[in-house]
Parts: C-alpha cells; structure tokens; sequence
C-alpha cells in the first residue's frame, strides 16, 4: 500500500484532493496535526517517509518542500505553479500530447498543470501540432473563474460580501504567471495575451480562444479544426469534444456547468460565413484545474486507472 501525504491539506486544493482520497482503500494518507505542520521536524519526516507527495502550497514553500525532500524514493506531484516550466519536471496534463500520460506514470516530478493552462492548451497544442495555428501566431486567450481560484483572501471577500456582484478583469500587466507556462506547453513563440476574469460564483470555469480562420495559413474549415480537436481527445476518458451538431444546438455555456467533477469539455462555435470561430472550455477550476488533475497524476503514477477516486 503507498504512502500518500498532502502538504498543505488545509488549503483550498489540499482539501479537495483530500476528499477525493478520503474513501481510497487503496492508499494510506499520511496526516499531521495542527502542530506538527508547523513543525519542520515532522514534516521533513513526513515529506521523506511518503512514496508519493502532493505539494498544494505557494510557489516559494513547494520549491523549499522539495530541497526538504532527501529520499530519492519519493515521487513529488506540485499542484504550485513553481515547477510548471522547469527542466527536468514532467508536466502533469496527461492529455496534452500522445504519450503524456505514461511519462507521467514513470516520472518522479511532475508538476500540475493550472487552470486557465489547462483549458487553454487542450484547444490550442492540438491545432499547433496540426499545423492549423501557426508557432508565430497572435492568440488572445479570454477567460472567467470562480473567485476560489484566488485562495483563502479572496473566497473570504466574496463571501463577506465585500466585493462587487459584477465579474471583475485582472491580471492588467499582462504579465499573468500562467503566461510562460500557456506559452510552453503550446509550443508558441510568442506569450499569448491573456484576459483573465473573476465572476462572482465560486467554482467553475470558461476559457475561451477566438480565431479567424480566414487569417490562417490555408483558411482552414471550422470542421478540420473540430476534427484535429475530436481525434487527439478520442480515447480520453475525461476529456470530451461537443458535436457539431450539439455546438450548434448550444446557445450559451455556463462557467458553472461542470462545477463539481473533474472533467473537461470543450467547444468550437463558427460562422461559416465570417470565417470566424470561438474555441471554448469549460472545465472546474478546483477539479480537472486543480486536485482532480493532481489525483489523476497520482493514479497514473501508481500504474492505476486514471480516473480511480474523481468525480465524474
């Protein structure tokens, strides 16, 4: 039976990876108290005595959780944005790439992916690798979340009622960390221009890429693209591409519609007469974009099903 322990479990993603393990019969869940989380004795035990680690915490604590970590035994899983980039992790989207899914099974640091990456990049890396959008291409990336993805401060604040009823644009700069990562993975040249939105609901995700298809390379049909999209996502359990016939029966799509699993679903609305088409995902940013992806990871590490313990 493999150790499991979840540094950080009492935030927000490591509480809901915890209920995702809590009826697991298969794993024993290393827990600490109150205490001895704060005490760095224990937890370096803790982080060393586990076959596999499940760091849900801010940037700068995983990348000291993983210098703590001394036992090459110990396979790591960080659901920070800490490592999304760095040489030598394997990044946690199993469906991003034919493959992906077994170098996750054999790898010994694997990174999740985030939340707005991971809808971004189901649309996108398809039709990059197809040929069908450009490397050099200028993407525009619009997207609403739930208000849990920005933590403990902001969960209290909307749920104090403190912020505004309306939905709320961030991430001015331009300069988002999700960027580098989107930009990566997608096998861009260039960083995509992100326009991230909070709404006033707490869980839920909308990420979405609109594009011209009569300014791409060989004006492609909305159909070759929807095609590229239903292939790569044929065999994947928990990733689904609307019909054409249900995209065009669809007249709206709710941030809120796959609240509470840990699926993904994506979309492609066209006007045949414009050229024009909008790549839409809607996924939970707590679930597939967060400690559904990170439980995923898991089972493929432990040679498991992929989809043992999620929500569906």
């Amino acid at each position: 039976m493999n150790t499991i322990f979840v540094d950080g479990a009492a935030g927000t993603t490591g509480l809901e990876i915890g209920e995702r393990l809590a009826h697991r019969r298969d794993l024993q869940l290393l827990a600490l108290g109150e205490s001895a989380r704060k005490d760095p004795a224990a937890r370096r035990e803790a982080l060393n005595s586990s076959d596999v680690v499940i760091l849900c915490l801010p940037d700068a604590a995983a990348r000291e959780a993983v210098q703590l970590i001394e036992n090459p035994r110990t396979r790591i899983i960080d659901a920070s944005s800490a490592h999304r980039t760095a040489p030598g992790w394997i990044y946690g989207f199993a469906e991003l790439l034919p493959g992906q899914g077994e170098r996750i099974a054999t790898a010994r640091l694997v990174s999740n992916p985030g939340c707005y990456p991971t809808g971004f990049l189901a649309l996108v890396r398809p039709l990059v690798d197809a040929g069908l959008i450009s490397r050099d291409a200028a993407i525009t990336v619009n997207a609403v979340s739930g208000y849990s993805g920005g933590g403990k401060t902001m969960i209290n604040e909307f749920q104090s009622n403190a912020a505004s009823a309306g939905p709320r644009i961030y991430a001015t700069s331009l300069m988002h960390k999700h960027v580098p990562e989107m930009q990566q993975h997608a096998a861009l040249h260039h960083p995509p221009l992100f326009a991230p939105s909070v709404g006033n609901f707490y869980r839920g995700m909308v990420v979405e890429v609109p594009l011209s298809l009569w300014a791409m390379a060989g004006r492609p049909t909305a159909r070759a693209l929807r095609d590229i999209l239903a292939a790569r996502y044929a065999d994947c359990e928990l990733v689904a591409v609307a019909s054409e016939e249900e995209c065009q029966a669809t007249t709206e799509v709710k941030a809120e519609s796959l609240a509470g699993t840990d699926r993904l679903k994506l979309y492609l609305f066209a006007n045949e007469t414009t050229e024009q088409v909008r790549l839409v995902a809607v996924l939970d940013n707590l679930g597939k974009g967060a400690a559904g992806a990170a439980v995923q990871n898991l089972n493929l590490m432990l040679g498991l099903p992929a989809a043992t313990g999620l929500f569906s």
